[in-house]
């Protein structure tokens, strides 16, 4: 599949990268959940290709079902170890796999696998950052709204330095609110992380760091070990799947967008 070019610029060459592990304690194997017809894990292959922003669309799986479903959508499942910690180690065994084989790109984004709806022209936005040399890893973030997200500990707000680099990530509401003054816009946390291959073997080599485990997120660790991420501004915010409920509400959208192109 070619690489759409965007604007005056040469398009930048990614992969994008899905990690894909079975065991997940809201909701049992959610990634082969398919009453569209079709397992939660492959529509989120398909819209990352449908993007047109990647050379090449994987998923790298922890077990043979995964695989299964995947490799029968047309796609390619890469397997990898069962006892990764996190997805970003699963991602770079799967590039690494990849690359052994030959492939080249200037790009790897590693995409959330339960999260199936996530903007095109968000992706292509991360993309673009990386027509400056001195980008090695970005994300995205989108406005904030709404007070309870600010406040809830599952939605990961971002602050950033004028140059649009992140200056920390939390579960808390950053920025706190000034004495008296008008609340300040924050920025949700999207969790799409794009790196240059040089990067992300760096990332994953580098140990723990204490914000990271007081957090709970693994980006942080790049900060702490003085690297740089660029937060690019995003349309909106994930519709991921973590409960029967997200998942009910995915399928009632899709059904709704398949009626609608089928009256067209």
């Amino acid at each position: 599949m070619s690489v759409q070019s965007f604007g005056q610029s040469a398009p930048v060459r990614a992969v994008a990268i899905v990690p894909a592990r079975l065991a997940s304690t809201r909701l049992p194997e959610k990634l082969l959940l398919a009453e569209t017809g079709t397992a939660l894990l492959v529509h989120t292959l398909q819209n990352a290709q449908a993007s047109g922003a990647f050379a090449s669309v994987v998923a790298a799986c922890d077990d043979e079902r995964l695989a299964g479903v995947v490799r029968a959508a047309g796609f390619e499942a890469i397997a990898t170890r069962i006892d990764h910690p996190s997805g970003s180690d699963r991602i770079r065994e799967a590039w690494d796999k990849l690359a052994a084989r030959g492939l080249q790109a200037e790009v790897v984004v590693g995409l959330q696998g339960d999260e199936p709806e996530l903007a095109h022209d968000d992706v292509r936005a991360l993309l673009q950052a990386f027509h400056s040399h001195e980008v090695e890893a970005a994300t995205l973030c989108c406005p904030l709204t709404g007070a309870d997200d600010a406040h809830s500990p599952s939605v990961v707000k971002v602050v950033r330095s004028a140059a649009g680099d992140a200056l920390y990530f939390s579960r808390a509401a950053i920025p706190a609110g000034s004495h008296g003054s008008t609340a300040p816009q924050r920025l949700r946390h999207v969790g799409v992380y794009a790196w240059r291959p040089t990067a992300l073997a760096r990332f994953v080599t580098l140990p723990r760091g204490v914000l990271e485990q007081v957090e709970n997120l693994e980006q942080l660790r790049w900060l702490e070990h003085g690297g740089r991420m660029r937060v690019v501004n995003g349309t909106r915010g994930p519709r991921g799947v973590d409960l029967r409920d997200d998942y009910e509400a995915f399928v009632q959208r899709w059904r709704a967008r398949t009626l609608e192109s089928s009256a067209n």
